[in-house]
Parts: structure tokens; sequence; C-alpha cells
């Protein structure tokens, strides 16, 4: 079943159309890559999901159920991570979520349980410090917690990772994947090797628009040519091979890359015919920010 579905979706501010005719669809138990440049339309894009944002054209459903401005039962099924989450700073994390449980009449027992369960996943279950005290991590880490509380159908995170250090969205990153056991995951980020690192399937927004979308290995049989490193074992056989084909780049010492992947039985029966001892032939793996500028035209 979809979880979430945009169909033709467009968004005009005044005389200035920020998406247009904007499709796709999100499966159940699935962490879906929404992908843009800043300022490409992604939280946009959420603000109408989430039904603070009145749609120009087209429509988003959740569920099954249709999205309305103004009159949003569907963000009950819906928790939202935005890149930036506040916190009452005096409060401790368990007492957040035992807040949150309070103010949407979740009853006692259950507040209990669930505030130890998230806290265990999301690492925080020994930190009796204030939130004022925390890292950026942290607060990340904390609301994945307080989106999850409710149990939602659907989670909604906003560039969660783009102000973390490595180690920090390496957490974040790893919470997202075991969320998705019990929910379902959009999301929105500009940094494509978390894309490669969680996403089950992904779209590409430009320009407004949808430039390509599909699994992460569909998207990959996108790209036009891959390349191959061939590394030689003698810099001179390295030498004189680059002599031969002025089209291969140097990659690195005695290494060489063909971006002309079609041309690699030329260069190995050259190599074979004058006995030159190779170390590695290795293609390259389509690189989602290749493909991207690939798409974009850059």
């Amino acid at each position: 079943m979809e979880m979430l579905s945009l169909s033709h979706v467009a968004k005009n501010f005044g005389g200035k159309q920020v998406l247009r005719d904007v499709s796709f669809s999100v499966p159940e138990h699935t962490v879906y890559g929404f992908v843009g440049q800043n300022g490409a339309g992604k939280t946009t894009a959420m603000k109408m999901i989430l039904g603070l944002l009145a749609v120009s054209g087209g429509e988003i459903t959740v569920n099954g159920m249709p999205v309305r401005y103004g009159n949003t039962p569907t963000n009950r099924l819906i928790g939202y991570l935005p890149d930036v989450p506040e916190f009452y700073p005096y409060m401790t994390p368990s007492e957040y979520l035992r807040f949150c449980g309070e103010i949407s009449g979740m009853p006692v027992k259950e507040i209990k349980s669930r505030c130890e369960e998230l806290l265990r996943l999301v690492g925080l279950e020994k930190e009796k410090h204030r939130i004022k005290g925390f890292s950026r991590g942290m607060k990340q880490r904390l609301g994945v917690a307080q989106a999850l509380f409710g149990r939602p159908k659907l989670l909604i995170c906003d560039e969660p990772t783009s102000a973390l250090d490595p180690a920090g969205r390496k957490e974040l990153l790893d919470i997202l994947t075991a969320a998705k056991e019990e929910t379902t995951v959009l999301f929105s980020t500009h940094i494509l090797s978390d894309v490669e690192h969680i996403c089950d399937e992904m779209a590409f927004l430009h320009e407004g628009k949808i430039a390509l979308k599909g699994s992460l290995d569909e998207v990959r049989k996108l790209k036009k040519a891959s390349a191959v490193t061939v590394e030689m074992e003698q810099p001179e056989d390295t030498k004189a091979l680059r002599q031969a084909f002025p089209f291969l780049r140097a990659a690195g010492k005695n290494s060489l890359l063909l971006e002309e992947a079609e041309r690699l039985p030329e260069l190995l029966h050259w190599i074979a015919d004058r006995r030159y001892p190779v170390m590695r032939i290795e293609r390259q793996e389509a690189d989602l920010e290749d493909l991207f500028m690939e798409v974009v035209g850059k």
C-alpha cells in the first residue's frame, strides 16, 4: 500500500511557480529519499503534505486520505521532525516525552513504557541532563523520539542531518533505518551519501519538478556510462598506456580512469598484446552525485 502519494502537485506564490507537476508515491515501511538542492522546493512540498500550505493544483493523500489545507485529520497519522527542532530547555528528555504523551491524552502506563522504548531507540535512556546542554545531534535524536511518540504511520524528516558531524549523522541515519520497522519515513536531504546509506527509493527534485525517481538500483542504472579504473604494476607501463590512449585520466599512482567504458575491450587487447602486468581493473559504481549533476545538466 502507498502511505503517501503526490499526484500532479503544483504550488505558486504569486507569480512564482515553486512546484510543478510533482508526482511520486511512498510505499509502506520504506525510507524514501526526497532529494534536491537547497531551494528546490522540498520544504514547501512537506508543508503541503502537513496541510500547512494549500496546493495550487493536484492532490496529496496520506494512507489513502486526501490532505486538506487547514483541515488536517491526516496529521494524526504523521510525525514531523523539522531541520531545527525546538524544546523546553529546562526539561530532561524523559520529562519532555512524558509531556508530549500527556498533551496527546495517552494513558499514563503507556506514556511510561513508550518513553522508555523511544529513549532506548535514540540512545538517550541514561541521559538525565537538561535539554539546554544538549548537542545538535542529541537534540535531533530527541526530535526523532518525539516525532515517533504517537506511533505515526508516516514520519517526515526535513533535512535532519544537514548540520551534524559525521558521527552524529551516522547515529541519526541508523535510528531512521530502525524506525522503518514501525513506520514509513520520508527523508528530505541534499546530502546524497545519506540517501545511498539508508533509502529504499528516492525522487530527485530539480527546479520544482521531479527529474527522476525510483529505487536506488533503478536510479543508478540511468547513469549513461560507468567508468573503469585500470591500475598497472609498472610506472613505465602506465605512461605507455596513457600515450596510446590520451583520453585516459590519471587516478592515482599507476592508476588510470577510463570514462568511456565501452572502449575497455580495446584497452585490454592492447595491454594483452604487450603482456603488461596489471594490478587491478575495477568498474566504478554509479555515484548518485555524478548522476544528479548529469540529470540537472551541470
